[in-house]
């Protein structure tokens, strides 16, 4: 890894730290290892203790009870404890973050540089070196700083929350008694918050928010393969289990990190922040051992960096030499050589990135646009494919009941009544289809469900069954077991029909009528969810999966799901900008064709996720290809297309909210959520969006392009400038009986560069420019670098006879008139290159810089005049240059200017832009 990107990424670390990233990233690390980390003897006795301890003792112990602490106590324990933060997650010191500024090889070169220049009583350059130190520390401590407090601003934008149980305070309460919350009803608090002894409510897709002790549990499963290396759910209960030393083996408690696949759950608090399990494994796993794998932009920053490290290895050694063996002054010809490698290393590279990166975020954060990690900002640009659900994001957030229907097609007010009470009662995940049911409030007072019925149990959902049950008791007389669930899973379980007042048997001619009337409504482009129910002898308390058997089928419930007015033409403009589009979805496949027929999605095919389980990697490879439509999938599913696409060479974003989409967030190359998504998917997404719309999303890409522009054009200007200047000293070097600049000269022309480069990421972009994806692409950097390079040393070459021949500049004892017109042609040349390889366009005609980069880049240009022209000119031991030499300036800069412009169209014809 080079020592650009080295630093880079140990900076983009450091900017990481207060981000739940940074949480996956050491459990990730720890289960890569396929071991555990050991808890600290005193943690796993308390945790052992308190696992084994009667749970009203614990209670009291804890000082709460099962409805858990009032506000004010919340508020004393948290004064007590701190927020729910892991200690390392705080933000870097400023004067440590000074440190960073400063410790960077470049800085290092160039205090070298200044300490032998001091040495050898060069005392101008040794002040001019420190100037260029301080500056460069300066700029990028200022713009860092403030990067990153623009950062946490909108980071904290986004924050996970959960459910907890406050006591209501009458007193508190508002009068209005519609408004006034049950006692029982939990609320939502940002996980900061959390104190021990908080009693929390955990469902499906909730993050462990701490350390706790499982009090009641109905078929909870979670997944911890990150902290101990089990691959397979976990189920956990509310007993301790067998006995054993090891607090991780105790049935009964859960930990920080980890994250609920199904089931429900209450649990007290045990230990919040630095005191929880995770938080003792951070403050052990080192930073170095905790990185993420390099990203597409990570690589692309190295393999650039090794680009230019070759060509500085070549280049400053073949410097030295001619020089020392020509002037014979080896001490001199050091200085130089040590000059020009400085002038070889892009130092404000990582500046220029990070302040370009920050500054995309900010844009980004006022388009409703969170971004988590700062590099996600690229990959954003270079994606090509976007993999999204449908519901959601294609359709509406508001979900309506639009029938709800028997197995004849026939309206059914019972089909309803029986989904309410299974709504009403289940008490995991409430997605929108349980909302657009509760909300036929009336049937709450027609059911008299205060009176009539009491829970029993619930079987919570789970993505392998796609359906959930709850049992009630009616008037106690018996038990009915009530399911819904996706229509092709119930058929599974359900052996008869309820249709008319009677009772039938599910044979063949029943399954093919009701698999008609599911037809004819998916193909209207409504979701429909089936509901069965059986009854069951009041004796049976406990129940499970293997209950949903023997069901009735009763009928049906639609929803309808309409499409959001923007999704069409987001899909049309992401098409337009190189975005395909795929849907994957767990819904039906012909709901999913109506719905991106009304959208304008052209469908190229569709595929089950049946028919992906039986497909080996090279058969999904290219059917991933080949098809628009991925339905009826599972979580795994998902992931598998996700990861095929990307094996396909594509850059893959993926869109989702549920926690059957977390796995596919993962895996992409950019993963998106929602701010109202489950907590395990915004987790590990890299990108937050606030509103719920595929608008916003073009935006993004848009932004993560012009972002990938002005980077580029920093790389590619320092790569291809830097190229020709070197070249040209190097001729000089052979044919000139002096050195063409004194190291000092080219150290402050350098730092001059430098200075009008820190407006780029202001620059504004062409439109056509972001028309596309764009990657990295280091030969094509080689390539411009060795096109362009050559061009500027033409015209240095003219410079050098110019000032030969013309000026006659030719002596030792008129060097520094020779040095002075080359500094100032040098200088010139290499700023308006900036305005020239820019854009594709005409430069100035057909496309302008934006405001803050034409100003610095005159003002650059007049102080290089003013240099040898004022009073300092002695100081750089440069000298006045007589008024025709600015004649042969205006001729030569305009000839380059032409020149770089026509070479600039035919490298396009035969090459590109990008």
């Amino acid at each position: 890894m080079s020592i650009f990107s080295q630093y880079f990424e140990r900076y983009l670390a450091s900017r990481r730290r207060r981000n739940l990233f940074r949480r996956q990233v050491i459990l990730e690390s720890l289960s890569r290892s396929k071991r555990a980390v050991r808890l600290s003897g005193t943690l796993n006795r308390r945790l052992v203790e308190q696992a084994r301890s009667d749970l009203p003792g614990l209670l009291e112990q804890m000082g709460t009870s099962p409805q858990g602490l009032t506000q004010p106590q919340a508020d004393a324990l948290r004064e007590k404890y701190g927020p729910n933060e892991v200690e390392h997650e705080r933000p870097v010191p400023w004067w440590h973050h000074l440190w960073l500024s400063y410790k960077n090889p470049f800085n290092l070169l160039l205090t070298l540089l200044a300490a032998v220049s001091y040495l050898t009583h060069d005392i101008q350059a040794a002040i001019v070196i420190c100037c260029m130190v301080f500056l460069a520390t300066l700029i990028r401590f200022v713009q860092e700083r403030r990067s990153s407090r623009a950062a946490q601003v909108l980071k904290e934008q986004v924050s996970n929350t959960v459910s907890v149980k406050r006591p209501v305070d009458p007193t508190e309460e508002p009068p209005n008694a519609q408004s006034r919350r049950r006692a029982d009803d939990p609320i939502e608090i940002p996980i900061k918050q959390l104190v021990p002894g908080d009693i929390v409510v955990l469902s499906a897709g909730d993050m462990i928010p701490a350390d706790c002790r499982i009090m009641t549990a109905t078929d909870l499963f979670l997944s911890q393969s990150a902290m101990t290396g089990e691959s397979l759910p976990v189920e956990k209960f509310s007993v301790a289990g067998p006995e054993s030393d090891s607090a991780l083996a105790m049935n009964n408690l859960v930990f920080m990190g980890t994250n609920v696949i199904s089931g429900v759950a209450t649990a007290v608090v045990l230990s919040t922040g630095n005191e929880t399990y995770f938080g003792t494994l951070a403050t052990r796993v080192s930073l170095a051992s905790t990185e993420p794998e390099a990203n597409a932009f990570q690589l692309g920053i190295n393999k650039v960096s090794w680009l230019l490290i070759r060509f500085a290895l070549v280049m400053v050694p073949l410097v030295l030499f001619i020089n020392g063996f020509t002037k014979g002054n080896w001490s001199e010809a050091f200085l130089f050589a040590l000059s020009v490698a400085v002038g070889l290393t892009p130092e404000m590279l990582p500046m220029i990135v990070t302040s370009t990166l920050a500054r995309g975020a900010v844009v980004l954060s006022h388009k409703q646009v969170i971004v988590k990690r700062l590099d996600a900002i690229q990959t954003f640009g270079a994606m090509d494919v976007l993999c999204t659900d449908k519901t959601d994001t294609l359709t509406q957030d508001k979900i309506a009941l639009a029938r709800h229907i028997d197995v004849d097609g026939q309206e059914s007010d019972e089909v309803l009544g029986f989904a309410y009470l299974n709504s009403h009662f289940q008490t995991g995940l409430k997605n929108l289809l349980d909302r657009a049911v509760l909300e036929h409030v009336e049937l709450k007072t027609e059911l008299n469900i205060a009176r009539n019925y009491r829970k029993i149990d619930e079987i919570p959902f789970d993505f392998e069954r796609r359906r959930m049950s709850v049992v009630v008791s009616e008037r106690e007389d018996h038990h009915e077991l009530i399911c819904k669930g996706a229509a092709e899973e119930m058929f599974e379980v359900c052996s008869h029909v309820y249709c008319d007042g009677q009772t039938y048997l599910l044979d063949a001619s029943w399954h093919a009528s009701s698999e008609a009337v599911l037809r004819q409504l998916n193909e209207s482009g409504l979701r429909v969810v089936a509901v069965a129910m059986k009854e069951i002898p009041p004796e049976q308390l406990r129940y499970s999966k293997a209950d949903e058997s023997g069901l009735t089928l009763m009928g049906y419930i639609a929803f309808l799901d309409p499409p959001k007015e923007s999704t069409a033409p987001a899909i049309e403009a992401l098409s337009a900008h190189g975005v395909t589009v795929k849907v994957l979805t767990g819904d039906n496949e012909l709901v999913a064709a109506e719905v991106c027929r009304q959208v304008g999605l052209i469908v190229g095919g569709m595929v089950l996720g049946t028919q992906i389980d039986a497909m080996g990697d090279e058969t999904l490879a290219e059917a991933v290809e080949r098809n628009t439509i991925f339905a009826r999938l599972s979580p795994l599913n998902k992931e598998r297309i996700v990861r095929s696409l990307r094996s396909n060479g594509h850059v893959v974003g993926f869109m989702g909210d549920g926690i059957n989409d977390a796995a596919g967030l993962r895996a992409a190359d950019i993963g998106i959520s929602v701010d109202s998504a489950v907590d395990i998917a915004k987790e590990a997404a890299d990108i937050i969006l606030l509103e719920r719309s595929l608008m916003v999303l073009q935006e993004g890409v848009i932004e993560g392009r012009k972002t990938f522009n002005n980077m580029l054009k920093y790389i590619r200007m320092t790569a291809s400038s830097n190229f020709g200047n070197v070249f040209s000293v190097v001729i000089a070097s052979v044919a000139l009986p002096f050195l063409p600049m004194l190291p000092l000269q080219l150290l402050v022309q350098n730092m001059l560069y430098d200075i009008s480069q820190i407006a780029i990421p202001f620059d504004s972009v062409d439109t056509e420019q972001v028309s596309q994806p764009l990657t990295w692409d280091p030969d094509g950097i080689g390539r411009f670098m060795l096109f362009f390079g050559p061009l500027s040393s033409i015209f240095d070459l003219v410079t050098f006879a110019v000032m030969w021949y013309v000026f006659k500049a030719n002596t030792v004892e008129h060097q520094a008139l020779f040095q002075s017109g080359w500094f100032v042609v040098g200088l010139l040349t290499q700023t308006l290159i900036v305005h020239i390889i820019r854009t594709p366009k005409v430069a100035f005609i057909e496309s302008r810089a934006s405001v803050p980069l034409l100003a610095m880049t005159l003002l650059v240009m007049a102080i290089g005049v003013f240099l040898p022209m004022g009073p300092l000119a002695e100081y750089f031991k440069l000298q006045a240059l007589p008024w025709p030499y600015f004649f042969w300036l205006v001729g030569i800069v305009f000839g380059y200017v032409v020149l770089t412009s026509l070479m600039k169209r035919y490298y396009i014809r035969h090459f590109g832009w990008h």
